[in-house]
């Protein structure tokens, strides 16, 4: 269990950057090339490790259908929403809307995959939820301020990602996790490279510019590659809502991150969100730990 935690902590550590770099490259970029770019950086990063590794990919058993689709909902489309998003709304709201993907894990599986949850993770999922509001300064009179379209993107990225750890879980399930974080990210590359040669060819050449090819790879090679390899390990060792309360630290990480790099100052009201926002974790969590001690008692 002590690997579950310590993986979602390095996960929240490194996703907490991505919005930083989402909003310094989108002003040069647009939404289309960050995102091809961050999935060209992930999948070479992680092919480097495969090679490093020496990695047996038996090719002819891996689905890779499911592979390409748990790429594009798992990796292309919301990292798209999210970077049209942040277009339209503050950091802060994004967080916020982010955070609901725990929420649309519950629905997702308890609609579609069978999940049967316990009334503690329903609580405290909603604890942690409302933990992020108290830890942004979150007011409800900022959704009438905020872009409508931002608003949207937001909640269709974090439904992506409630789908996708629902479908890696039950479908890839026989997948290493290097592989499958491998032919996600490199399906997701070419489908956004695709895309991104269509709508917006001349923003290509600016991804290899020296002022933003270290943001790109930082991005890509550790926001992209590395974290998804923490992320299906989540998954796959603890289960698809696990895997999503990641989203309720990422903000705590964020703060930490502009207090360290930015001299920017915490608020007590943050250390008061912080603590309900552990509090609903450990809740939630609570059946990933009593099943792990009994696989253990076997």
């Amino acid at each position: 269990m002590g690997k579950l935690y310590s993986a979602l902590l390095a996960l929240s550590l490194i996703w907490g950057t991505s919005f930083l770099f989402i909003k310094i490259l989108l002003h040069d970029l647009g939404p289309e090339a960050v995102v091809f770019g961050r999935c060209l950086f992930g999948a070479a990063a992680l092919w480097g490790i495969s090679f490093i590794k020496r990695e047996k990919i038996q090719w002819k058993r891996l689905p890779f259908r499911l592979l390409i689709l748990v790429g594009l909902i798992n990796n292309a489309l919301p990292w798209y929403f999210i970077s049209k998003s942040e277009t339209a709304i503050s950091s802060s709201m994004a967080s916020v809307i982010n955070a609901t993907t725990p929420i649309w894990t519950i629905i997702i599986g308890w609609l579609f995959f069978g999940s049967k949850l316990r009334k503690s993770q329903w609580a405290g999922i909603m604890i942690g939820f409302f933990g992020i509001f108290i830890l942004s300064g979150f007011r409800t009179g900022d959704l009438a301020e905020g872009n409508t379209a931002g608003i949207v993107f937001m909640s269709m990225a974090a439904f992506c990602y409630g789908l996708g750890t629902h479908l890696s879980k039950k479908y890839l399930e026989g997948v290493s996790v290097l592989q499958i974080s491998l032919f996600t990210l490199t399906s997701a590359a070419l489908a956004s490279g695709l895309y991104t040669g269509i709508a917006s060819p001349s923003s290509i050449p600016l991804l290899f510019a020296p002022e933003r090819l270290g943001s790109l790879v930082i991005l890509g090679a550790l926001g992209s590659g590395a974290a998804y390899l923490l992320y299906y390990f989540l998954v796959q060792k603890g289960s698809p809502e696990f895997a999503s309360l990641v989203t309720y630290i990422v903000p705590v990480s964020a703060i930490a991150w502009g207090y360290f790099l930015l001299g920017e100052h915490i608020k007590p009201g943050m250390a008061v969100g912080l603590a309900v926002i552990f509090l609903g974790i450990y809740i939630s969590s609570y059946k990933v730990k009593r099943v792990k001690k009994q696989d253990l008692a076997a």
